[in-house]
């Protein structure tokens, strides 16, 4: 049996939920506390994060290195492109998002809000808090100024660039950290990505303790 080790408000985790979502490849979901750093959990990644991926007797961890695998060996849906300049503009995306947004926007707001109580690392740092609600407007608006001259991210066709953002924007909504209003053109982006068959399982996803945003899983938020 395939098996997605993975927590539910990981950003990673939920992007390579996408990616298998939208390739059909089904998998059963196991959610690991991964900051326990259990001992079988190390043996299946010694880097003792989110996600794992076991695929046919494979066992296949980094959600980056994961998600090309998956482009690989299940070329269909194409998530990135064929040509060279393209392809470079969706793992430049994707980057942005798993890095720069992680570290200035999820980090700040879902790992003060939830992940510290979660993990029981005492209560979230204000400071924190407020850095992350104002780098957020930064990251919309520069989605908004690529929205506006392409019909996806990374161009005219959906790509993991796409599922790399939706996986962080959708943690950070979980909290109802996102104003849609900011920008029309952002809102209906994430409208059409949330309306798809693959989004379905991340909008039931539900964190003991935490109740999700009340329009979270409103496809007509």
């Amino acid at each position: 049996m395939n098996i997605l080790y993975h927590y539910p408000l990981s950003p990673y985790s939920r992007k390579v939920r996408l990616c298998l979502a939208e390739k059909k490849i089904e998998v059963g979901l196991v959610e690991e506390r991964y900051w326990e750093q259990g001992a079988d959990f190390l043996r299946r990644n010694p880097a003792g994060q989110v996600p794992v991926l076991k695929l046919n007797g494979k066992m296949l961890s980094d959600s980056a290195a994961i998600c090309e695998y998956l482009e690989e060996v299940h070329p269909n849906p194409p998530l990135l492109p064929r040509d060279a300049d393209a392809r470079y503009e969706v793992r430049r995306l994707t980057g942005w998002f798993d890095d720069k947004f992680y570290e200035e926007v999820t980090s700040k707001l879902i790992g003060e809000r939830v992940y510290r109580k979660v993990m029981g690392r005492g209560y979230p740092d204000s400071a924190n808090v407020k850095a992350g609600a104002r780098a957020i407007k930064y990251h919309l608006d520069y989605m908004a100024h690529l929205l506006e001259h392409r019909r996806w991210l990374a161009g005219n066709d959906m790509t993991l660039a796409d599922f790399a953002a939706a996986a962080h924007l959708s943690c950070v909504d979980y909290t109802s950290d996102v104003d849609w209003n900011r920008h029309e053109v952002v809102k209906d982006w994430y409208a059409k990505i949330k309306s798809r068959p693959a989004f379905r399982s991340l909008l039931a996803d539900e964190v003991p303790g935490f109740q999700p945003a009340a329009h979270y899983a409103d496809l007509d938020f």
